[in-house]
């Protein structure tokens, strides 16, 4: 039997389950080969040589070897841990929110350095102690222009003449962001934008992130932004994610003690389904 090829990669934990009596199945993000499965065998027993080190919220150098459904984990390595990322509960959410949306967003096995350097820049700023909503409606924005998928801002999606300043616009994700008031849109879908909205959706787009980190913003008009930025990414991603209604609830002030979901990956193809287990680790 030919023994496996071993290759080695940096990597993101982007979501993990239980499998088996002692084994995990995980997705990573690297640069190179994108989103990748991955199966850490033995890794739930206590006297696993890479238990401690195969962590999410973390950038890992990690060899594996190719397998036929999973390729499988051999060696780990941290390189960065990002500590402040679990110093509270929010900015805990928010980066497993960063990083559903990232799984979301891409196929396997196809390179993805643009998108694993915008997760990696946002927990970055997340450890640095920039504002959680505010990293969250970047990563949105940039994410969507990695994807080809930018919203419009500055001109109506119907007829393309610029968006007056001070007249009324409509937002309506489905056809790929702001309307003027002559195209109301559907009143099932469209929703109001504020002038001071559509200015910091505007800001998002070309501002550099240090810039962004220095803008004060009245709450409403920021609530109002996520809304309707959330609105357009869930369009995108045609679903909710489970991360987001728990930053929600989190940011509302429930869930305070709570343990934030982490995204459980879907079996790759062929692969046997998983066992109903506890997500993550205790």
């Amino acid at each position: 039997m030919p023994g496996r090829r071993l290759y080695v990669t940096d990597a993101i934990v982007l979501s993990r389950f239980d499998f088996g009596e002692a084994d995990r199945i995980l997705t990573l993000l690297t640069p190179e080969l994108g989103k990748i499965k991955a199966i850490a065998k033995g890794i739930r027993r206590p006297t696993s040589r890479i238990g401690g080190a195969l962590e999410p919220l973390a950038e890992l150098r990690v060899q594996l070897a190719r397998g036929r459904t999973f390729d499988v984990v051999t060696q780990v390595t941290m390189q960065h841990t990002w500590l402040g990322l679990r110093d509270r509960l929010e900015v805990t959410a928010t980066a497993w929110y960063c990083a559903e949306l990232a799984e979301r967003s891409l196929e396997e096995r196809h390179a993805a350095l643009p998108v694993y350097l915008l997760l990696r820049r946002a927990y970055e700023l997340l450890h640095a102690g920039m504002a959680a909503a505010r990293v969250a409606r970047w990563f949105e924005m940039r994410l969507c222009e990695e994807l080809g998928v930018r919203p419009e801002v500055d001109r109506c999606v119907e007829c393309d003449r610029l968006l007056a300043p001070d007249h009324p616009v409509r937002w309506v994700p489905a056809l790929g962001g702001a309307l003027c008031a002559d195209h109301p849109g559907p009143s099932v879908i469209a929703a109001g934008l504020s002038t001071e909205a559509l200015k910091v959706l505007k800001a998002y787009q070309r501002m550099d992130v240090e810039a962004l980190a220095g803008l004060r913003l009245p709450p409403a008009v920021e609530r109002e932004v996520e809304e309707r930025l959330g609105a357009f990414v869930r369009h995108v991603m045609e679903r909710d994610t489970r991360s987001r209604r728990f930053l929600e609830e989190v940011r509302s002030g429930y869930g305070a003690d709570a343990v934030p979901p982490e995204p459980r990956p879907r079996p790759a193809d062929g692969a046997p389904a998983a066992p109903s287990t506890r997500a993550g680790s205790r």
